[in-house]
């Protein structure tokens, strides 16, 4: 191991570009994860989602388009257009203690959906990682329709 240390310097004079790279990739990893630690929400899996429908009747809103939400959902998801997705409203606010998980078809307008629930203080705030086709890839049944 001593041998090791002893030609680490040797390295970084001879290879600065490929140790520059490394030294940016882990700037870059570890301040992505911190960002996770104070983002405000979780993300869960499909397993994960289960758990909480089931042991906690946590609110699931998709907001999926209604045609995709239609072809296959979350059974139980409530679907809400983006657009008119509003924290401050009035069914939102009593179960603003309750966990609430917000779910899209790939997961990244559920993530921009969880911020602003944070922001309107919602305290268990969780986004399907993956989205709907991480819970279909999980084979989980899908609710189909309106319902």
């Amino acid at each position: 191991m001593s041998d090791i240390l002893q030609h680490l310097p040797e390295f970084f004079r001879n290879h600065p570009l490929l140790c520059g790279a490394f030294v940016a990739l882990l700037i870059a990893v570890v301040g992505t994860e911190v960002a996770r630690l104070f983002r405000g929400f979780k993300e869960v899996t499909p397993a994960g989602l289960t758990q909480l429908i089931n042991r906690e009747n946590a609110l699931v809103i998709d907001l999926s388009p209604p045609a995709d939400y239609e072809k296959g959902h979350v059974p139980g998801a409530k679907n809400v257009a983006m657009a008119q997705f509003d924290p401050e409203h009035k069914d939102l606010v009593p179960v603003r203690e309750l966990p609430v998980a917000i779910t899209c078809r790939s997961g990244v307008t559920a993530e921009q959906a969880a911020k602003r629930l944070v922001k309107a203080g919602f305290q268990r705030v969780y986004v399907l990682g993956g989205g709907n086709a991480a819970w279909t890839q999980a084979d989980l049944p899908l609710a189909k329709g309106r319902g």
